[in-house]
């Protein structure tokens, strides 16, 4: 079995629970803010029109058609048209708490935390994240995370996205490491997996879905405690 010095891990939706901890802030905000006055018929509205806009926007913002602070702007105000809000005077308060609420949450996926006590000892870890910085560095404090990783590697910082090599090869100069001796762990097959195959990186392709891939990564897991197998 090949044997690597440095795992590379995605954090939204490969470690960090990210739709257990959106759902539960955004309804939180349906309560605070009384969202039925503006309009929005029930929760379930709310969240799906969320979840339409959001992830349109993140698609736009990872190629490079969207930036951090225009997708800030805009979010809450599409979501609102597209739950059929009766006027888009979104409260002004609303993004920024949507934003520390949610980053607050420490909800992980199941064997988070086991698979890393597991890792720790024989290997170094890290994280690379197409996420803004102060978001996820409060994620990884909230969920306990912080601990286990040396480098926390985001787009921001290095103006690169997944599945752009140059991201990749970032933390590859800082550890002056070759590739050979990392591989990534992540659940997008664009930007984690495809991302570490242009980088001549090995892959994890963390499937818990099981919605399948594209491209032929080095292994397919359904649960993280799957990588104990692999390690």
């Amino acid at each position: 079995m090949k044997t690597y010095q440095h795992l590379f891990f995605d954090l939204d939706h490969t470690l960090w629970d990210y739709d257990k901890n959106v759902q539960e802030s955004l309804s939180e905000l349906f309560e605070i803010f009384q969202l039925q006055n503006f309009g929005i018929l029930d929760f379930k509205t709310f969240l799906d029109a969320f979840y339409q806009v959001n992830f349109k926007l993140w698609a736009m913002y990872d190629v490079g058609k969207l930036d951090k602070i225009r997708l800030r702007e805009v979010r809450f105000k599409l979501i609102f048209e597209k739950a059929g809000a009766r006027d888009n005077a979104v409260p002004k308060e609303m993004e920024d708490d949507f934003m520390h609420r949610t980053s607050s949450k420490p909800h992980l996926l199941p064997y988070s935390k086991e698979i890393l006590d597991y890792l720790r000892p024989n290997y170094r870890m890290h994280i690379i994240t197409n996420g803004f910085n102060e978001s996820q560095a409060l994620k990884m404090k909230s969920s306990g995370l912080t601990p286990y990783f040396d480098f926390v590697v985001t787009s921001e910082t290095t103006g690169h996205k997944k599945p752009d090599p140059r991201i990749f090869k970032y933390l590859l100069d800082k550890l002056s490491v070759n590739a050979t001796d990392c591989i990534m762990i992540g659940d997008n097959p664009n930007s984690d997996i495809l991302g570490a195959i242009r980088s001549n990186i090995d892959q994890v392709f963390f499937d818990p879905h099981e919605k399948g891939i594209d491209h032929k990564p080095t292994h397919t897991i359904r649960h993280l405690k799957e990588l104990e197998g692999i390690f």
